[in-house]
């Protein structure tokens, strides 16, 4: 017998369980559905701002103000096509993209100025010139990152001190059964 679990479902043990929610690759409709559910910070791990590249892997403004109010974070992709729908793209692209939202990941065909993580210096000194601040620079280097990860442990222990069971659809299901893989 197979049972199939809803997203809401699998949100809410995620968030039970302490684990992060990572929208990269889903749809927006999914991006919706886990945003409205989640209690504790989603992140993507490596998007990049729809506005700056109508790509459909990129995520939308109202999705992103969305998680602006959930606390959560977005990972920005430095692949080329995902930051200026081309296959060029510089340092300069990369900034606005900053200026949109976060960080992250390397890959072929990245931002002249960015072909790995060597080139964070020429990046973080882009952003001080338009005006960050160390700051910010610090949580784009990883406390954006350490914060969302502790909400979300905050989050599972506020459960675990609330003896909150594991979420379930299936009307059959008993989590006081010894033999149940998700009783602990």
């Amino acid at each position: 017998m197979v049972f199939f679990l809803s997203l809401q479902t699998i949100i809410r043990e995620m968030n039970r369980l302490g684990m992060m929610v990572d929208l990269s690759h889903v749809s927006t409709g999914t991006m919706r559905d886990a945003l409205e559910v989640s209690e504790a910070p989603v992140i993507f791990s490596h998007s990049s701002a729809y506005e700056l590249c109508n790509s459909s892997r990129n995520v939308q403004d109202d999705m992103l103000q969305s998680l602006a109010k959930n606390g959560g974070l977005i990972m920005v992709n430095f692949y080329s096509r995902f930051l200026s729908c081309s296959e060029n793209s510089t340092v300069h692209d990369a900034v606005g993209e900053q200026q949109e939202e976060e960080e992250e990941n390397e890959n072929e065909n990245t931002p002249k100025g960015l072909e790995d993580v060597s080139s964070y210096p020429t990046l973080f000194a882009e952003l001080l010139g338009a005006g960050w601040s160390i700051e910010d620079l610090t949580k784009l280097a990883g406390g954006n990152f350490l914060r969302v990860l502790q909400q979300v442990e905050k989050i599972r222990d506020e459960k675990r001190a609330a003896n909150v069971k594991p979420y379930e659809d299936h009307p059959n299901f008993r989590a006081e059964d010894p033999y149940n893989c998700t009783s602990s």
